[in-house]
């Protein structure tokens, strides 16, 4: 009887032992799954609430020294556009300014939210780079991009004829997001 009772105990004891060996392995996969599972989704693709929906109203007051009335809800529509978001000491913004600029030279109107920048930053980046936007609104406190859905810059938004968000590319522009995603669905926008 002792004995049986050693060898349950002894038994117990082993089937004890390997599930401490096995839970480690059981967290781990756990931990790779989620791993690959997150590095197999496309960083620029987030969902954002506002898609086919209307821009949310909003009004910015111009850029201290550029000539315009800065940017509103008022100034879209009519046609399809872009909305940057923008700042001077975002490295990626430098980068993908050529893009932007090439879109406004296509004649897509692009309109800018220059994200909590000091305006004297914002008018030596555009006097440096060029200033391809037909509409800049001066967004200091970062209100404005928090309704749009901005998760930080660069983020560009296509709007269509209606005022309606119809596509967010988040992250810096490349000319392969231009040529394959950007440029082919405001032609459909166009022609509608």
């Amino acid at each position: 009887m002792a004995a049986e009772r050693e060898e349950l105990q002894s038994h117990e004891q082993r089937r004890g032992a390997v599930w401490l060996y096995l839970l480690p392995v059981a967290i781990f996969a756990v931990v790779a799954l989620a791993l690959a599972w997150g590095l197999s989704r496309d960083a620029s693709v987030l969902p954002s609430a506002l898609l086919d929906k209307p821009v949310p109203e909003f009004e910015l007051p111009p850029i201290p020294g550029r000539d315009n009335h800065g940017f509103s809800r008022q100034d879209l529509g009519g046609r399809p556009m872009l909305v940057n978001v923008w700042a001077s000491w975002c490295v990626p913004c430098r980068a993908e300014h050529p893009l932007v600029t090439r879109l406004a030279r296509e004649g897509f109107p692009v309109h800018g939210i220059n994200y909590k920048d000091r305006p004297e930053d914002a008018r030596a980046w555009l006097a440096e780079l060029g200033d391809p936007y037909t509409y800049i609104g001066s967004d200091r406190d970062g209100r404005v991009a928090i309704e749009w859905g901005v998760y930080g810059v660069p983020e560009t938004f296509v709007v269509d004829a209606r005022g309606v968000i119809v596509f967010k590319q988040v992250g810096q522009l490349t000319p392969r997001v231009i040529e394959e995603k950007i440029l082919p669905l405001l032609r459909e926008l166009e022609r509608r």
